[in-house]
């Protein structure tokens, strides 16, 4: 099996105003082991905090801050930061202000690199490696506003951080075509295909549409999928913009999806509100069909936890995964209600059983559950984990 990623990071709010902390964990030390013996040694744990708030689950504490983020002073409504993983444990941060850093968690410093052109007000990023070394941090609008077509032939919603051997620069990127539709675009099937139909616009597509699925893949390429709007592939070599199929599955997913090579499967939460399950799907088949990976939730909120954000996956490598999910908490102190934040950490395990029995050749897989961890955090809130 492939590698194990030993380090991840989380990206805290921090009692500073305009400042949040990064701290990394060992998710698979705490999540994985010898899941027989431990697991019914963790469940029987039952903590209790000064308020009374009894959690029937092993805790995971907050590890110590390997480094504070804090962004251009400026009024405490207007502060924000925004964080975009790389690859080797290093993380860029941009401010309201657009002024971006590099960290390095390892060498825990922080470095001046070229600003972005303007800040994201929910964005999404991808890191595309190289592999002539460096590498690509592309960084884009989750809800882009809509675009004249005929006048913009790049646009500041979508931008791309390129590493070179010695440097670094940011360019702006066309949008896609969802943004506008006076732009004239090419159907294709899991791949690029220049000799596809020609499609016109789609009708009836106004407002800000979400990107709500966004993957890597066929090594340089990316793919997002819309609420409403359909799905696109970025090739990154040539910054075009091409539509894809209606039959590709990234619909199916929200989120980031996460490549594992020894399935030679993309994975990520499945899109449907009331339940983000595990699932996989092949991106670059036109006829790949997602496959759930169990039918059950890897963790049963009690009763009386309410969930306040989506829930995020994190690829551990070696088909491992930390689904981590963010509840609130009431609870009461003298009196007065309070609500503290709960992160759950699961981790689980993709397994192939055989095939599905169908005739097609493709792989049945499993998902192993294995332990449960949580982080009590009152007022501190978790953003981030990558």
């Amino acid at each position: 099996m492939g590698l194990s990623r030993r380090f991840q990071n989380l990206i805290v709010d921090s009692s500073y105003a305009g400042a949040q902390w990064l701290r990394s964990i060992d998710l698979t030390r705490h999540l994985f082991g010898n899941t027989a013996a431990a697991a019914p040694a963790a469940d029987s744990y039952n903590p209790k905090n000064k308020r009374g708030l009894r959690i029937q689950m092993e805790r995971i504490r907050f590890p110590r801050p390997m480094l504070r983020l804090k962004c251009t002073y400026m009024p405490y409504h207007q502060r924000n930061i925004d964080c975009f993983p790389l690859a080797d444990r290093k993380v860029v941060m941009v401010d309201h202000t657009g002024i971006t850093r590099l960290c390095d968690v390892d060498a825990r410093s922080v470095m001046a690199m070229p600003n972005i052109h303007k800040p994201k007000s929910d964005p999404i990023s991808l890191f595309v490696p190289s592999s002539s070394g460096g590498g690509s941090l592309y960084v884009m609008e989750r809800y882009p506003d809509p675009e004249d077509g005929t006048q913009l032939r790049y646009s500041n919603q979508f931008e791309a951080f390129v590493w070179g051997k010695s440097s670094c620069h940011c360019h702006l990127l066309p949008p896609p075509p969802f943004v506008h539709f006076n732009s004239i675009f090419t159907l294709v099937v899991g791949a690029r295909d220049p000799a596809a139909p020609m499609l016109d616009p789609p009708t009836g597509t106004t407002g800000r549409p979400k990107i709500t699925s966004y993957a890597c893949v066929v090594g340089s390429d990316i793919y997002i999928s819309t609420r409403g709007n359909g799905s696109y592939c970025l090739d990154t070599e040539m910054n075009t913009w091409l539509q894809l199929a209606k039959e590709m599955p990234l619909p199916f997913f929200s989120g980031k999806l996460e490549y594992v090579p020894e399935l030679k499967l993309w994975f990520g939460l499945s899109a449907e509100p009331s339940r983000r399950l595990l699932a996989a799907a092949d991106l670059i088949s036109s006829d790949s069909q997602p496959q759930l990976i169990g039918d059950w939730n890897e963790f049963a909120p009690p009763e009386g936890w309410l969930e306040y954000q989506e829930p995020q996956l994190v690829n551990l490598g070696s088909a491992r995964f930390c689904i981590s999910r963010f509840f609130h908490i009431r609870s009461m102190d003298n009196d007065n209600e309070v609500i503290d934040s709960v992160v759950v950490f699961t981790g689980v395990e993709v397994m192939p059983v055989g095939h599905n029995g169908d005739g097609n050749g493709k792989v049945k897989l499993r998902m192993e559950k294995h332990k449960s961890r949580c982080c009590v955090s009152g007022s501190t809130m978790i953003c981030s984990i990558f």
